[in-house]
């Protein structure tokens, strides 16, 4: 195959400038008014496409979203009645559930403090009775001691005198003698 010799081919070259008859073919005043009348049929079939058929199926969908909104949006407040209906109903049980655990903790409270009463009460009577009997212990401990002193200074105060004096006194003069200091 033979190349030609060809030389790149610009826009203008490959249409003759006859055809264009010198201006931009939209301003040109002999097919000004076919390009008016194919305006105006363009036109009216592109109005009658839009209001027909495109238009009134945009308004549809545009009809269908604002149903689905505003159903949405009745949902959304039915379900924030719902949502706050369960709140205070969980905020009432709440309160009544802290007012009966407040009553119970009383009624623990006074049934331990009516323990504790009682307790404490048998636990004064026992002591006082364990107190009883250490003072009756102690008193016959004092009654026997005091015997034994009496006993015990009337020996002492014998043989004081028996060692001061030489003799032994009489054991009635030393008992009473004893006994007649103890009194006073």
């Amino acid at each position: 195959m033979a190349q030609k010799n060809a030389q790149p081919v610009t826009a203008t070259e490959h249409i003759p400038a006859s055809e264009h008859g010198g201006g931009f073919p939209p301003f040109q005043k002999e097919t000004f008014a076919s390009q008016l009348l194919w305006l105006a049929l363009v036109f009216v079939a592109l109005y009658l496409l839009m209001s027909r058929i495109a238009l009134p199926r945009i308004g549809s969908i545009l009809e269908q979203r604002r149903q689905r909104i505003d159903g949405d949006l009745a949902q959304a407040a039915d379900l924030k009645e719902s949502s706050d209906a369960a709140i205070a109903a969980y905020e009432k049980a709440l309160a009544d559930a802290r007012g009966r655990a407040q009553t119970l903790a009383n009624e623990a409270r006074q049934k331990q403090a009516i323990e504790f009463e009682a307790a404490r009460k048998a636990l004064d009577a026992k002591l006082n009775s364990r107190i009883a009997q250490a003072e009756k212990t102690i008193a016959r401990t004092r009654t026997a001691a005091m015997a034994n002193v009496r006993g015990i200074a009337a020996d002492a105060a014998a043989a004081i005198v028996e060692r001061l004096t030489g003799g032994a006194p009489a054991g009635q003069k030393v008992a009473d003698a004893v006994a007649h200091v103890l009194k006073r």
